[in-house]
Parts: C-alpha cells; structure tokens; sequence
C-alpha cells in the first residue's frame, strides 16, 4: 500500500521474486540480507514525498518514483491483473523491470 491504496498484490513468492511495482521495490530492497556478502544497498526514494491528506493527481506514486512519466503525473493507474493472482496499479509494469537487480530508468517524458 502507499499512500492508503493497494499498489501491489501476488503470491508471496511471486511478489519478493519479480515485484512488478516500483514502491514494492523499494520496499524489497530494504530486507536486510543474511548473506555477509552482500553489499546491496536498499533503495532510496529521495523526491518529493506527497501529502497523504492532499495527495498529487495521477498515481500518487509518481513524485517519488524514478520510472514516472507524463502519464503518471495525469492518470492514476487502475489496479489490474497483469499475470493470474498478481494485481498492480501502475502504468508500466509489464514494460519496466523494477527489481532492484535493474536500476535504469527511462528518461521522463
């Protein structure tokens, strides 16, 4: 959830292996390893965080998320089934790879 609505639900290891969501991305990213190895560093979300009482039109994700584009800023995503039993509200999740494993985002439009 972000910003009270739901963003992202699947299967438990559906949703940690491939979020198709920016937000539980940034979320996954934060679990600690328990790898000694790791040198993985969790995401961080350094722009704007949102109101919750007065939130931005479109997706309300999009002031903190380094994929939005001009959609996002003027259409709020539907949450919808993108593979059987995974939901997603986001304009992109079939086209982008959010997993921390892939960090470039496209150029804002």
């Amino acid at each position: 959830m972000y910003l009270g609505q739901l963003v992202e639900t699947a299967p438990t290891r559906t949703l940690f292996a491939r979020p198709r969501h920016p937000y539980t991305s940034a979320l996954m990213s934060a679990i600690p390893s328990l790898d000694p190895d790791d040198d993985s560093q969790a995401e961080k979300l350094e722009r704007e965080v949102p109101s919750p009482t007065n939130p931005p039109p479109g997706c309300k994700f999009h002031t903190r998320c380094r994929f939005a584009q001009a959609r996002c800023k003027a259409e709020a995503p539907a949450l919808r089934e993108i593979e059987p039993e995974r939901f997603v509200a986001c304009h992109f999740a079939e086209e982008f790879d959010f997993s921390r494993d892939h960090a470039a985002a496209p150029a804002e439009a």
